[in-house]
């Protein structure tokens, strides 16, 4: 058993996030049949208060030796089963900042507590049936939930959401294969097997796995976000357009061209999908080192991204420069982005010289704040068109949970291949189990050490 199966002792970590001069509260985390005991010997709580679960007790960290005072601070209690790890569980909440929280850290381990290892609270309180897997990956998701949307579907797999539909079509086959091993072991007792009625079922549970699996590249857009990046050549208005966009001046912006050496980062949310947008140096040729570099960035800043917003000026129209630019994005999602509208006698744009397979194509007048309400509305038409959706969902899945339901439709589709084939009902058997065991292993109830290793080691320490 990996060290980090081994859930047997008291473990204590710091649960929240450590800044310096930054935080009102700290909270030292402590799980496992000595949490009671290192509290009692550590927390001072004046005037008789009661010691019972789910209180909160005010008083003091002292040091057990020489009673010197390390906080002021309030002890939450917590004891088993009736916590999040279904053990014993005390919680130190302390004053904000790095000192006072890592002597009371300090304090738990020279106590008797080891410090626990990523994501052990959250291991714990699935090996001892709190949670199930695909609640524990939740966590994570909800702990790093970049925007509204995705902690919300973070919190519906939190609440079995996920969890519920895949046991169903697990039982079902669990259902199937019963009934076929029934009749290889009385067989002579039984009627025949319906084998018109388990390829339906087998069809059924397989068009389930399939709506499921289609969740998981909403699941990665709601997890990682869109990477944006602003392309165009020199004073188009790229860096207005970020700046107008983020409703900030993150970048610098001037009359001269090239005033943007470096790639500028803004974090966005349009329509409930994280976006990070990068405003990108102009490409052109010049003889200036620090340019040609920031140039060079925006090449490679161009290619790395999921979409591509190509900025030209509306009163210059398509250019040369701007036609050699497409050429070496044109292989991206695309947004034509027509700015400096504001600056023509008329609203519309000459566009008998833009390339014939532009798709989406916006006009802004970025100075003015003009034209972003249009600009969110094109990169979700271009998000729905990828396939996609950028609609809420009751759930999503992500790669691990993907890759065994993936798993578990190809095993269903080699058992109505041995149906077809009219292999003897042992053979049978043997994918269907696949099946199982790979719908088993989405919520934990088939699963290797390996997988947990990799699925925890993600988390924060604390969690």
């Amino acid at each position: 058993m990996s060290e980090l199966l081994a859930i047997t002792g008291t473990i204590a970590a710091i649960a929240t996030a450590v800044v310096p001069q930054q935080g009102s509260v700290t909270i030292v985390r402590v799980s496992g049949s000595q949490a009671m005991a290192i509290a009692q010997t550590l927390f001072y709580a004046p005037g008789g208060q009661v010691w019972e679960s789910h209180r909160i007790l005010y008083g003091y960290v002292r040091h057990p030796q020489t009673q010197q005072l390390v906080d002021e601070a309030l002890l939450l209690i917590m004891q088993a089963p009736r916590s999040y790890t279904r053990e014993d569980v005390v919680e130190f909440h302390c004053h904000g900042g790095m000192i006072t929280v890592q002597q009371v850290l300090q304090l738990c381990l020279e106590q008797g507590a080891r410090l626990a290892h990523p994501g052990e609270f959250t291991l714990r309180a699935f090996l001892n049936g709190r949670l199930d897997l695909t609640q524990a990956e939740s966590i994570a998701d909800l702990v790093g939930a970049r925007s509204p949307q995705a902690a919300q579907t973070a919190l519906a797999g939190l609440q079995g959401k996920l969890a519920h539909p895949i046991r169903q079509l697990r039982a079902h086959c669990l259902d199937i294969l019963a009934e076929i091993e029934a009749r290889i072991d009385f067989e002579e007792d039984l009627p025949p097997l319906d084998d018109k009625g388990i390829i339906s079922q087998i069809n059924q549970i397989a068009a389930e796995i399939t709506k499921l699996v289609s969740t998981k590249d909403q699941g990665e857009l709601l997890r990682t976000g869109l990477k944006v990046a602003i392309v165009g050549r020199p004073n188009v208005g790229k860096s207005s357009l970020l700046n107008a966009w983020s409703q900030s001046d993150r970048a610098i912006v001037t009359d001269l061209p090239g005033t943007t050496r470096d790639v500028v980062e803004s974090q966005l949310v349009v329509g409930g999908i994280p976006v990070q947008v990068l405003d990108t140096a102009g490409i052109r040729e010049t003889v200036d080192q620090v340019e040609k570099i920031g140039v060079e960035r925006s090449r490679r800043a161009a290619s790395a991204a999921d979409l591509v917003l190509f900025t030209i000026d509306a009163a210059a129209g398509w250019t040369e420069d701007d036609e050699e630019i497409y050429q070496q994005v044109k292989d991206r999602p695309l947004i034509l982005v027509v700015n400096k509208i504001d600056l023509l006698e008329t609203t519309s744009i000459v566009s008998s010289n833009y390339p014939d397979n532009l798709e989406q194509i916006v006009t802004t007048a970025a100075a003015k704040n003009q034209g972003i309400d249009a600009l969110e509305t094109a990169i979700l038409k271009i998000v729905q068109t990828g396939k996609i959706q950028a609609a809420n969902l009751d759930l999503a899945i992500n790669q691990r949970q993907a890759a065994a339901l993936t798993k578990a439709k190809i095993s269903l589709e080699q058992v109505q291949m041995t149906i077809a084939a009219q292999l003897p009902l042992d053979f049978w058997t043997i994918d269907l189990r696949g099946a199982i065991q790979a719908l088993g292993e989405i919520t934990g109830e088939q699963v290797t050490e390996s997988v947990l290793d990799r699925i925890f080691s993600k988390f924060c320490i604390g969690k």
